[in-house]
């Protein structure tokens, strides 16, 4: 069972979501909490694999609570929830280790799969929220920038499914590769292009000009 902790100030928003996370068969809402601080209290105690948090809140926001959380309980991923497809509040929860970002109108299939993909090591991003972060980093200048010549030629076309936003599993399927085959490439990419994570090596992709912001 994937175990989730909600995290939202609006207790109508917590008890739907509670609804949808409750129904699927392999997850549960171990716990709720109306602000940061509360959060980061019930993270300890519960140590979810799971948190879906929001990024404003009165008091402590997400941003606060989501680095509190990644540094203290490693094998517990953030997934931040906004109303908006990007203000500044999303790019401080990047820097601070959210491992995604859906918009609160996600539909409740997508939803429950986002979860599942944070699970299981993925970093998401909502497509709108994708398109402008991309944007974003692109017209920001790079201390470090990619070093193309270094990859293999299945590195690039695996990092251009990365850019186009496919899971691990899709990957494996569309080069008829193992999963385990894609993990190890995708280890590979983090190290040559001096990655942090899957969201870094997404911009790498746009950067480099495997995926262009139209497709």
């Amino acid at each position: 069972m994937i175990d989730v902790l909600l995290v939202d100030d609006q207790q109508l928003l917590r008890h739907s979501l509670a609804i949808i996370i409750n129904a699927a068969p392999d997850m549960t809402v171990v716990g709720e909490a109306g602000d940061g601080s509360e959060a980061v209290t019930l993270a300890r105690q519960l140590r979810p694999d799971v948190v879906l948090m929001d990024i404003r809140m009165p008091g402590q926001d997400g941003i606060v609570t989501t680095r509190q959380i990644s540094q203290e309980l490693t094998e517990t991923r953030v997934l931040v929830l906004t109303m908006f497809e990007l203000d500044e509040y999303v790019y401080g929860a990047l820097r601070a280790g959210a491992s995604g970002f859906l918009l609160k109108d996600t539909n409740p299939d997508d939803l429950l799969a986002m979860v599942r993909r944070t699970h299981a090591g993925e970093s998401l991003f909502a497509p709108a929220i994708l398109t402008r972060l991309v944007e974003h980093y692109l017209a920001t200048p790079r201390h470090q920038p990619p070093r193309p010549d270094g990859l293999t030629q299945r590195e690039a076309e695996i990092l251009t499914h990365i850019g186009r936003g496919l899971s691990n599993d899709e990957i494996a399927t569309a080069l008829t590769i193992s999963v385990k085959t894609v993990k190890t490439h995708i280890s590979r990419l983090l190290s040559k292009l001096a990655a942090r994570d899957r969201a870094q090596l997404v911009i790498a992709a746009y950067e480099l000009g495997l995926v262009t912001p139209r497709g």
